[in-house]
């Protein structure tokens, strides 16, 4: 069931948004060659605590950590580990942080030093297909307007779109209805509605778009190992149009 959220609810949201953008912000600079994913999601389990605040991914279904940590051909929820990062890598780093019962999710993928031509235009495009999936973001426009127009982005850059995996509606609930493929028809899916919150979240790789899971059921990687990117933010469907409750905070961005 898609939920529509009331005044109290958003500024919730507006608030666990906002950590989630002060964490980004906050652990940016320690993402240098040598630190460990598992001393990145030390100092971000600090400070969601710090800020009164749940760090939602751990303990979900029996996540072990507080970051999704997704190195080079990791897609998406890599564990944070003793794995040391080297200059060249990219990094997605995926949070969500509960405030009262309501949540902020956001993605983003990181250079670590100097990255390749390769890396460099993966990241840029998927970064692009994801704001042109906000660009729809309206009441009365649906949901494959949506994932059209991420799709469109990416055949554009010839970047493999990862279909088992999706945005998704949230709230109390980190996943809720409705699911945002990262691929489908203009016009078709729910009716986007004022008070409604989403999460639009390309993941796109350099090659193939096939993908598999490792045995500890958790890390999903490219099958061909080339690089994957995932960026993500958190959107409220306001009466006009869209309000970024993820917003970063950085100067490059």
């Amino acid at each position: 069931m898609i939920t529509i959220k009331d005044k109290r609810e958003i500024e919730l949201m507006k608030h666990a948004g906002l950590l989630v953008s002060k964490m980004h912000k906050f652990i940016k600079p320690y993402i240098k060659e040598g630190i460990t994913t598992k001393e990145l999601d030390k100092l971000c389990y600090d400070f969601i605590k710090k800020n009164d605040a749940v760090p939602s991914c751990l303990g979900y279904e029996g996540y072990p950590a507080t970051l999704c940590t997704s190195v080079n051909d990791t897609v998406v929820h890599g564990i944070p580990g003793n794995e040391k990062l080297k200059n060249g890598d990219i990094i997605s780093i995926d949070v969500v942080i509960g405030y009262k019962g309501y949540q902020g999710d956001a993605a983003w993928t990181y250079s670590v030093g100097e990255i390749d031509d390769e890396k460099k235009y993966l990241l840029e495009h998927t970064k692009e297909a994801l704001y042109e999936g906000i660009k729809m973001v309206k009441p009365g426009n649906r949901i494959g307007d949506i994932s059209n127009a991420v799709e469109l982005c990416a055949n554009k850059y010839n970047l493999g779109i990862v279909k088992e995996l999706c945005g998704h509606g949230i709230g109390l609930d980190m996943h809720e209805d409705p699911d945002i493929p990262n691929y489908g028809e203009k016009g078709k899916g729910p009716r986007l509605k004022e008070g409604m919150v989403i999460c639009i979240e390309p993941m796109l790789n350099s090659g193939s778009a096939d993908i598999y899971m490792k045995d500890d059921n958790w890390t999903i990687k490219t099958i061909d190992k080339r690089p994957s990117a995932h960026f993500e933010h958190t959107i409220l469907v306001t009466k006009d149009g869209y309000e970024i409750l993820t917003p970063r905070l950085d100067e490059e961005d």
